[in-house]
């Protein structure tokens, strides 16, 4: 802007300089020429007196100042000529001043020369014998003045032009200054021109409309954010090149993603699945897989995104999936565990009955048949207990009636109960603590303590300990069920809270239970906010310790 003031500033004074000199040397030249002719024609009134007094002879002793007389009669013919010999003179009557001053009484005339630098001008006047006096000047013309004073008008342009470009570099500044100096953080605090005053109030509306328009976005990046932030599922914006735009926490902890993740989105998982859901989201269409990675299962929900008919990139959802899938392959597990449990009791059963049915046995063999139908009846009841027991814990179906339980006393009638099996392997049981309450389900708690007192008579070995303490510690309620039985490899610690599931299968039929006891453990701490733990080496034992919160807490 300065340098376009500054133009204009600077040949606006150019021209007006220029057309100035123009002007003068127009006005001059006219003011000149008008003088002149003036003057020739107050000399011409003066001679035409004395010639018209003194005839011809006037002119022996007369100075013309350097202007041409000449004396005409009235058929053009020449008379006296002060310049040139008037006998050698041609006809004068078709001359433009001559024939004025016949019609008119006087005239005047202008002829140029062949250069056009030089002009005369011709002043005619009518005597009183019809005679015709006739004075002429030569004069420079405007061209041949302009020319002469080239030279100096040159000086004064240059001066001119000088004094024009500092002029007007500092009227440019000294205008341009207070627009620069304008605060446009507070348009309204300027005092400059009165001109500018209308888009300083039109900055500082819309200044005010931005600053709310920015507020506001500000606004719902934030809650965008928290809302972003706080979902459990991963959520990834990218362009229509697969670039990453932008993820949030719960993307970073699934992917793993540094800080300064940039690029292709394509970087953070190279599976199929991921690669698919990405590349038919950007072709227009809304995608969905389960993906696999690691040991964990996630559902990927992507959506293009478009602006005017056009795809401008997409929004991924990474929803984490995995207990799900863990549920549905341990119910189908589940399914089959208890299709097998249920169906080798019930060949059994069948095939004990078959052979009684068709006749001819022995009373000795229908009383052992009797027994093993007996007992394989005993094992399918013992295992729909415990499955209908696993099933209320899961779905919680049942309101159960909580309250304070002594778990010492429920332990020493649990001891009580075992008695029998505990004799028959000659093993020692020693119980140690005092009373403890906790807040839960009596039925409850009693099946977890009494599963877990049970696998330590079943696997432990002869002669060997039970050891079983209760105690408080950091406000909850600890119970520690130890053994000196065969142990559980470290390879099968983590499943052996599975349902159905066996360390050692043959060695499980031999001893009895449904491999759901543990099971029961784990689903009743669950539903009580129980932590278990459990230590475990083969050969050596195994000790399960249960956490509940003290009466105090619950």
């Amino acid at each position: 802007m300065n340098k376009k003031i500054f133009r204009s500033s600077f040949l606006v004074a150019v021209i007006v300089l220029i057309v100035s000199i123009i002007m003068i040397l127009g006005i001059l030249f006219d003011f000149f020429e008008s003088r002149l002719q003036n003057e020739m024609k107050n000399e011409a009134n003066y001679i035409s007196h004395a010639v018209e007094n003194e005839g011809p002879d006037f002119f022996n002793n007369f100075e013309s100042g350097g202007k041409r007389i000449t004396l005409i009669r009235s058929d053009g013919s020449v008379i006296f000529d002060n310049v040139a010999n008037a006998e050698n003179m041609d006809n004068h009557s078709d001359r433009d001043e001559i024939e004025q001053a016949k019609k008119y009484g006087d005239g005047i005339s202008t002829r140029y020369s062949d250069t056009l630098t030089q002009k005369t001008v011709y002043y005619a006047v009518k005597l009183n014998n019809g005679d015709i006096l006739r004075i002429s000047a030569n004069q420079y013309t405007i061209f041949a003045i302009f020319i002469n004073l080239l030279k100096p008008l040159f000086i004064v342009l240059i001066i001119a032009f000088v004094l024009s470009f500092l002029l007007s570099l500092k009227i440019s500044k000294s205008i341009i200054k207070p627009i620069n100096n304008i605060d446009l953080n507070n348009p309204e605090n300027n005092i400059i021109y009165e001109e500018l005053s209308p888009l300083l109030a039109k900055i500082l509306s819309q200044k005010r409309t931005i600053n709310e328009q920015l507020k506001e976005a500000g606004k719902k990046r934030e809650q965008f954010r928290l809302i972003t932030e706080n979902m459990s599922e991963g959520f990834l914006i990218i362009d229509k090149n697969a670039a990453l735009l932008t993820y949030n926490t719960a993307a970073v902890k699934l992917f793993d993603i540094d800080a300064s993740a940039e690029g292709s989105v394509l970087t953070l998982n190279r599976t199929k699945d991921f690669r698919d859901v990405i590349e038919k989201s950007l072709d227009g269409n809304r995608a969905e897989s389960i993906m696999t990675y690691g040991e964990y299962s996630y559902n990927l929900i992507a959506n293009p995104v478009f602006e005017d008919d056009k795809i401008i990139g997409a929004v991924i959802v990474i929803i984490d999936v995995t207990e799900n899938v863990k549920r549905e392959s341990l119910r189908r597990e589940f399914t089959a565990n208890v299709s097998h449990e249920l169906k080798t009791p019930l060949t059994s059963v069948s095939g004990f009955a078959e052979l009684m049915m068709a006749g001819g046995t022995p009373d000795e063999t229908v009383v052992d048949f009797s027994k093993s139908i007996y007992d394989e009846a005993q094992r399918l009841i013992t295992l729909v207990n415990d499955i209908i027991k696993i099933s209320e814990l899961d779905e919680k179906s049942i309101e159960y009636k909580k309250e304070n339980v002594d778990i010492f006393v429920l332990t020493k009638e649990i001891i009580e109960c075992l008695r029998s099996e505990i004799d028959k392997k000659n093993i020692s049981v020693n119980l140690q603590g005092n009373a403890a309450l906790v807040w839960g389900v009596k039925t409850i708690i009693y099946e977890m303590i009494y599963n877990l007192c049970d696998n330590a008579v079943k696997y432990n070995k002869e002669r060997g300990e039970i050891n079983i303490t209760i105690y408080s510690e950091n406000d909850k309620v600890k119970i520690s069920v130890k053994d000196t039985g065969i142990g559980i490899p470290l390879r099968h610690q983590k499943r052996v809270f599975e349902r159905f599931y066996r360390v050692d299968k043959s060695h499980s039929k031999m001893i009895g239970g449904t491999g759901l006891g543990l099971a029961i453990v784990k689903h009743g701490a669950i539903y009580h906010n129980a932590d278990i733990s459990l230590e475990s080496t083969e050969n050596k034992g195994t000790s399960v310790t249960i956490s509940f919160y003290g009466i105090n807490n619950k």
